[in-house]
């Protein structure tokens, strides 16, 4: 995939405002690979909304979306599923971790579909991130940067155009914000990936190449 585009979509929550102060919403708008964007809001202004949609989750919206000139409101169950694992990797705001399972136990779910790491791959990033202690714990006893550290390993065990990030360092401080920063810049440029970092405060660390007001 090499481009995502826009057009005039309006989230259904919004649908009574006539005109949405944003350069997202009620305007045309293009992602393209290998650019690095950061997606900045207000809480409540709609930015997990947005990655619910490129992502396939939701659907509630008037306008259209199109990845390659194919409006989203045309795929089939096959074709979300190559998005998923082929096309868009994507680390969501509320993790969806499994508590239950260990945090290798819950990258290795994701890299066993993708066939995409090996071991030793992984084990580094868990090095890198300073969770390598964690590894064999149970996600659920883990703190919720702890968490977010292993949802984000998951997010790159597999080939992708997009890395789409929604809230990554919410609460991660300085240090960890810059590791997590380079890995993702670092795999991105390897696969020559787009990325899509939303915000509301708390930037992940990288000069991006078009930042928007949502």
């Amino acid at each position: 995939m090499n481009i995502i585009e826009l057009n005039n979509v309006t989230p259904a929550a919004f649908a009574d405002i006539s005109r949405i102060a944003s350069e997202v919403w009620q305007s045309s708008l293009a992602f393209e690979k290998g650019k690095k964007y950061l997606v900045s809001a207000q809480s409540g202004g709609g930015k997990s909304s947005l990655c619910a949609f490129l992502f396939g989750y939701r659907a509630d919206y008037s306008g259209d979306i199109f990845f390659d000139k194919r409006n989203l409101r045309d795929f089939s169950v096959n074709d979300w599923c190559l998005v998923r694992q082929r096309q868009i990797a994507y680390l969501p705001q509320d993790l969806r971790l499994f508590g239950e399972l260990t945090a290798w136990e819950n990258v290795s779910i994701k890299n066993e579909i993708t066939s995409f790491r090996n071991d030793s791959e992984i084990l580094e990033m868990f090095r890198k991130l300073g969770i390598e202690d964690m590894i064999g714990k149970p996600v659920g006893k883990l703190s919720i940067g702890q968490q977010q550290r292993v949802a984000i390993i998951r997010a790159l065990c597999q080939p992708c155009d997009f890395i789409m990030l929604d809230e990554p360092v919410s609460h991660l401080d300085e240090d960890n914000n810059t590791v997590i920063a380079d890995l993702v810049y670092d795999f991105a440029e390897k696969a020559g990936a787009g990325i899509i970092a939303t915000s509301v405060g708390n930037n992940l660390n990288m000069d991006y190449d078009i930042v928007l007001k949502l």
